[in-house]
């Protein structure tokens, strides 16, 4: 997005160290260190310094209440406020043009590229006025080239490190909710889901699937076959669900479906499932037979925790009839009626 915030939490935290260290920072300047000050002046240096305070307070304890554009338009706030201090006290010394970092930093961190790069035209532009300003051309034009030139090698590198830390982050996720032999989602990344489709509401079913007597392929072929016939199963469940499914291994030889889909529409689903792991013919054991079972919500459960067990409890079902089969859960019985209360005498 062109206005995102990669970490509002981190951002908040930045602008509150600024602004906790720019209260300290005024009242030092501005009273302290120059007695020679009016009385107006010395008052509103210290109103400054409270507001940088609370602000600083309220980006530490409150940061919710801050508008998202509070927080991505803060290093172009810090570059104005920067140049124009530097403006008026005519400073283009080193020490004054560092406190360019901090927007050149903030940006690099928390913010998209768009509002880098224009965070960088604000600070070269600002940076012009006063060194050139200040210095007269050539000394100033040159030091305006040297510090922009510094400023955009160091949003440069930042982006660069913050980018890698992203790829390595995305990298450690994938494998943290991936199953590591099928490539599909684990017991973690399927709870997850499942939580946000029963707060999403509508039509939810969840498919159970066992593999019939798992163990003695591994024990006839070896377990590289068995490897194999669990990848195949995988397979045909990626081919079976849509994009907004899930497919996830349990472990062992134990799969699940998610389905955006009422009883009719996760029974089609089953059935293409069937066939495509039928269709195989690399596995020298055959393709292996599926124990199925099937649950919807709201037909055969109250919530998504009961809807996991109701689709457990059909593949048990199953498996108890003789395997190869799906079965259906059983739609529990409504609540009876509560029984009236005979009058008291």
């Amino acid at each position: 997005m062109a206005f995102e915030i990669r970490d509002r939490h981190g951002a908040s935290r930045s602008v509150a160290y600024l602004l906790s260290a720019a209260a300290p920072f005024v009242i030092a300047t501005g009273h302290l260190l120059d007695r020679g000050t009016s009385i107006p002046v010395k008052i509103a240096v210290v109103v400054i310094a409270v507001a940088l305070a609370l602000g600083a307070w309220v980006c530490w304890t409150r940061p919710h209440v801050l508008p998202d554009l509070f927080f991505w338009s803060a290093p172009l706030i810090a570059t104005t406020v920067i140049s124009g201090l530097n403006l008026i006290t005519e400073d283009s010394s080193t020490g004054s043009q560092l406190f360019y970092l901090w927007p050149v930093l903030y940006a690099a961190n928390f913010l998209s590229r768009r509002v880098i790069y224009l965070n960088l035209i604000a600070l070269s532009t600002g940076d012009a006025m006063v060194v050139i300003i200040a210095l007269r051309a050539p000394t100033g034009f040159a030091d305006w080239i040297s510090m922009t030139i510094a400023l955009i090698m160091t949003a440069i590198v930042v982006y660069t490190l913050r980018d890698r830390a992203d790829q390595l982050r995305r990298k450690l996720e994938d494998q943290a909710f991936a199953d590591p032999l099928t490539g599909l989602a684990n017991r973690r990344a399927f709870d997850d889901a499942l939580s946000v489709a029963g707060r999403l509401g509508g039509p939810l079913a969840v498919v159970t699937i066992d593999l019939d007597h798992f163990k003695g392929i591994n024990d006839t072929y070896g377990h590289a076959a068995g490897d194999d016939a669990l990848q195949v199963v995988a397979a045909a469940m990626r081919e079976v669900a849509r994009e907004d499914d899930v497919v996830a291994r349990f472990g062992g030889d134990e799969f699940v479906i998610l389905l955006r889909a009422d009883q009719p529409g996760a029974l089609r689903a089953v059935t293409r499932l069937q066939k495509a792991v039928a269709a195989d013919t690399t596995l020298p054991s055959g393709p292996p037979g599926l124990s199925i079972g099937v649950a919807v919500l709201p037909d055969h459960a109250a919530n998504v925790e009961d809807l996991v067990r109701a689709s457990d409890s059909a593949l048990y079902t199953a498996k108890s009839n003789g395997r190869g089969r799906v079965a259906v859960a059983v739609t529990p019985p409504a609540p009876a009626p509560p029984r009236a209360s005979l009058p008291v005498r």
